[in-house]
């Protein structure tokens, strides 16, 4: 059936595709079979407990408007966001391109954005089946740099009482001099650590700061390195990438999808032996690429270009495999 969906979702727009998928999905409200079954072994991290390891990256749903759904497919933890503290539109369309030859997409979105008050509307103590639900978090396009931290301090005491983790996404390619911070992370990292901590106190729980940190990052081991000193609980690895391995006449944007598998895998790869537990996310395409990234090391996956290509069946079909 989502072959059928597909050849018809490939004819319109990607955003509007993705637009009238998230509508589906809420109006199907879909329920995995054998649900008597366990879908996979649960993953205790950051902790917090995963009923399995397989999540769904931030950028699928960035206001929160299906979450619910989301979860009821079978996903561990659904990310939602990248969220900014007040609306924004993102870069003018169209923003998003499909490269289907090469299973790949390209995006330049920029963090469109309902803000945070819409988001936070959207959250609540309900967690389907016990799915773990992240927020990611990151600055508006138009907030001087030098304002960023207070950005990033604001969303995290909007959503530390609603989140059950946060991720602080500097690596965007898509907002300008974002990625700037991947080099300051002590300066940005050391206020927000602080404020989770004195969140620990009021609500009797921690709330788990996560950075997530681009493929493209050289110098990866050092940020690794500060993230730890700063106490965060865990990475992401990674984002989209600016590289084009094997294309040409590539749009600009950051490039998701099978050509960013061998980029995301080799950077995940270093990071797991930095000492702190690692999301992978980017260029997950197959169930054999799951499986790969978890017995390398990674504490927990995520999924977004795949199920763009594969639908619903490879999230089933990769708790298959990890079920054995």
């Amino acid at each position: 059936m989502y072959r059928a969906l597909r050849a018809i979702g490939f004819r319109l727009d990607p955003e509007t595709a993705h637009h009238w998928a998230l509508r589906g999905v809420r109006a199907t409200r879909w329920v995995p079979r054998r649900k008597g079954r366990a879908l996979a072994a649960p993953v205790e991290a950051f902790g917090l407990s995963f009923r399995n390891p397989i999540g769904l990256a931030a950028g699928y749903d960035k206001d929160a408007t299906a979450w619910k759904a989301l979860a009821r497919l079978g996903f561990g933890h659904v990310e939602v966001g990248t969220v900014t503290p007040r609306p924004q539109s993102g870069n003018p369309r169209p923003r998003v391109h499909r490269l289907e030859a090469e299973h790949a997409l390209i995006n330049r979105m920029g963090f469109p954005s309902a803000g945070m008050e819409a988001v936070a509307r959207r959250l609540g103590p309900e967690r389907p089946g016990g799915v773990v639900v992240g927020v990611s978090i990151g600055p508006n396009a138009d907030t001087h740099p030098g304002e960023r931290t207070a950005d990033y301090l604001a969303l995290v005491d909007r959503f530390a009482p609603l989140a059950d983790y946060l991720a602080v996404n500097v690596s965007s390619p898509n907002t300008p001099g974002l990625r700037d911070l991947e080099h300051m992370l002590d300066d940005l990292l050391r206020p927000l650590v602080a404020r989770r901590d004195e969140w620990q106190e009021r609500l009797g729980r921690r709330v788990p700061l996560l950075v997530k940190l681009s493929p493209d990052l050289e110098a990866l081991e050092t940020a690794i390195a500060v993230a730890r000193a700063e106490r965060v609980d865990g990475l992401i690895v990674g984002n989209t990438t600016l590289q084009r391995p094997g294309l040409d006449d590539a749009p600009p944007g950051g490039l998701s999808g099978a050509p960013l598998g061998p980029i995301a895998g080799d950077r995940m790869r270093r990071a797991v032996t930095g000492g702190l537990p690692v999301i992978a996310s980017g260029g997950a395409m197959t169930p054999d690429d799951v499986v790969a990234r978890l017995a390398a090391g990674a504490t927990l996956v995520q999924l977004y270009t795949g199920l763009v290509y594969a639908g619903p069946r490879l999230l089933r079909q990769s708790l298959e495999a990890l079920r054995g």
